[in-house]
């Protein structure tokens, strides 16, 4: 097992050397050959690993590369950590990855910086890999930033544009104060525990103070918020979309946004030290998912759309996390990366028909023309609106489930929230395939045009994919589905099937009728779009003033101290000290100076001098 799961982290990172060394070389299909077939390589391996893993007699297996860091009492080695956590991300994340390298081959086709494209997703792909096999938090924080600085150079990737180049130190910057959070925690760790691998912890774990076990789980929260875009740093993903849609789909399915709720996951024994730790998590959660999605109704930007609905849905999976239910997060990740890269790689087959229009108003009646986006999206839009037998519906009703066992008021806004997402979500949908063609001006005349095989393939896997992704953990089968996989690495199953079968089946009614609620009112309201303008918020549209309020309270007041520094510090008081001393030397030299008068005769005189008072002074002692 070792030398597979080796191979398996490996790969991507070997795609990206071998991109990089000869990538002038190649061609742009062998480029896109190379990049796609690396990660599916990864994806076979994992495969494998998990094949292994289930009949091996441990559940834990820790593979060892080499001695990394040894200072004093710490520690660290260049390790993985293979169990039921690790090989489930490791399988979803390669597979969709795969799937949307397979997409970018066409979607990208022609781009001057094709090859500099797949250097960075197969870096983004080997940095994820590395995030979630480490053993210890030192060599994911490694991961953890590689994860950040790629997103940087792909959010960013059209650099000659201001609005991308902002989007990526926007991406850049949130992130930062996210990962100051992660090094707190990993310092108070290290200080009471003197580990940071992640099976010392969880045996030393419960010698930590309340205190300090809250400290801990905020200080991971802070990390996750920056990583998975929740409040109140949520800000940066819908800019992010200023990158090319490949990359959107990347980050929101498979890579950087699932890496906060992977590293709560991870930490659950630390989670389970605190309660008021959790809760706090779940508040987050829960208002984060109901924020995104009141936002999402009054979007124009087909991928804003969907930025803001990746945020809601991670605000599931945190709530879940607060809530114990760390099986319904992962289940609810999983299903989200499939649904959730259909839609960003079926919106990019969109984008890619009206030759780079992103604006649903200019939009309408594309079902004809694009025979195999269409009816692939569509399964995503039901999926993520929670329409039975689609895997959203039982993804998010396992969430949901398990919040109301835990928190009435929670499960009330989550449910709020579920009908706020079908509506956005049919929204999008009506304004972008069906009612009018509102698209001539943009496509010049010419009729949209579906994409190519490398682009609509992908569609069509990741359809079956979310048709029959409910299997993993349908409600009656957790032992020997998804939940029962991972319970191990939980300890325990952290909080499913308490419910008895009636309230199982009244809650996922519920499920159910906010979900058509929310497409019958979009359905209502958005048939026709001339009499339906009114129900866009410019509230909402603008974010809440979110930007406003952090422009206000942090942008200007710190614009203003800088300005001031450079008005009065700097040249009043840093270059005035320094003036200062300039000219305090100056005169003292000046004053130094006249005492050399350059004459022979008085330096003779002043020595005799000298000598008679030194003589003077030494027959006086002597005296």
């Amino acid at each position: 097992m070792a030398t597979v799961a080796t191979l398996l982290l490996l790969m991507p990172l070997l795609g990206f050397l071998s991109v990089l060394l000869l990538g002038r070389y190649m061609s742009e299909k062998q480029v896109g050959v190379v990049g796609t077939g690396v990660v599916a390589a990864s994806f076979v391996l994992a495969v494998i690993t998990f094949f292994m893993l289930i009949h091996h007699s441990s559940r834990e297996v820790t593979v060892n590369l080499f001695s990394w860091i040894s200072v004093g009492t710490l520690h660290v080695p260049a390790a993985m950590l293979v169990d039921p956590l690790s090989i489930t991300m490791c399988l979803f994340v390669t597979g969709i990855s795969a799937l949307i390298h397979l997409y970018s081959t066409g979607y990208m086709h022609g781009e001057k910086d094709f090859r500099k494209f797949f250097l960075y997703l197969n870096l983004f792909v080997f940095s994820m890999l590395l995030l979630v096999l480490a053993n210890n938090l030192v060599l994911t924080f490694v991961g953890w930033e590689g994860v950040g600085l790629c997103s940087y150079w792909l959010v960013s990737y059209y650099f000659d544009r201001d609005s991308a180049a902002s989007a990526g130190k926007k991406a850049f910057i949130y992130n930062r104060v996210g990962d100051v959070g992660m090094l707190i925690a990993m310092f108070l760790l290290f200080s009471r525990l003197h580990t940071l691998t992640y099976l010392t912890i969880f045996e030393r774990s419960g010698t930590l103070t309340p205190m300090i076990a809250t400290l801990v789980v905020l200080a991971l929260l802070l990390a996750a918020t920056g990583k998975s875009a929740q409040i109140p740093l949520f800000n940066w993903l819908p800019d992010a979309m200023e990158g090319p849609t490949p990359v959107s789909a990347l980050i929101h399915a498979a890579t950087m946004v699932t890496a906060g709720v992977y590293l709560l996951v991870r930490m659950s024994p630390v989670l389970a030290l605190s309660h008021s730790g959790r809760m706090t998590i779940a508040v987050i959660g829960g208002v984060t998912a109901f924020v995104a999605a009141t936002i999402a109704t009054s979007q124009k930007d087909i991928k804003k759309v969907l930025a803001f609905s990746t945020i809601s849905q991670i605000g599931y999976m945190v709530l879940a996390v607060g809530v114990g239910a760390y099986g319904a997060a992962i289940f609810l990740m999983i299903a989200h990366a499939f649904f959730k890269a259909l839609l960003f790689l079926g919106s990019g087959s969109v984008i890619h028909s009206l030759n780079g229009e992103q604006d649903m108003r200019k939009m309408g009646g594309l079902q004809k023309y694009l025979p195999l986006t269409f009816p692939t999206f569509l399964i995503g839009w039901l999926a993520i609106s929670g329409i039975p037998p689609f895997a959203g519906f039982w993804s998010k009703g396992d969430v949901l489930t398990n919040v109301f066992e835990h928190n009435k008021a929670l499960w009330a806004l989550g449910v709020l929230t579920a009908i706020l997402t079908a509506y956005y979500m049919s929204r999008l949908f009506i304004l972008t395939f069906r009612g009018t063609e509102r698209f001539r001006a943009e496509t010049e005349g010419h009729d949209p045009h579906e994409s190519p095989w490398v682009m609509t393939t992908p569609l069509v896997v990741l359809a079956a994919l979310t048709v029959v992704g409910g299997i993993l953990d349908l409600p009656w089968v957790h032992h020997d589905s998804l939940a029962g996989f991972l319970a191990p690495t939980f300890g325990y199953v952290a909080a499913g099937g308490h419910a008895d079968t009636v309230a199982q089946y009244g809650l996922a009614l519920v499920d159910v009728a906010a979900a058509l609620f929310g497409l019958l009112a979009a359905y209502s309201i958005w048939r026709n779009i001339s009499e339906s303008k009114r129900w866009e918020s410019p509230f909402l549209e603008h974010v809440w003033h979110w930007d406003d309020f952090y422009d206000a309270t942090i942008g200007r007041p710190l614009t203003e101290a800088a300005r001031f520094g450079d008005d009065v510090i700097e040249p009043e008081v840093i270059d005035g000290a320094i003036t200062g001393l300039a000219v305090s030397v100056r005169r003292s030299a000046e004053g130094l100076r006249k005492v050399q008068s350059g004459f022979v005769r008085h330096y003779a005189l002043a020595t005799v001098l000298g000598l008679a008072v030194v003589i003077v002074f030494l027959v006086a002692r002597v005296g």
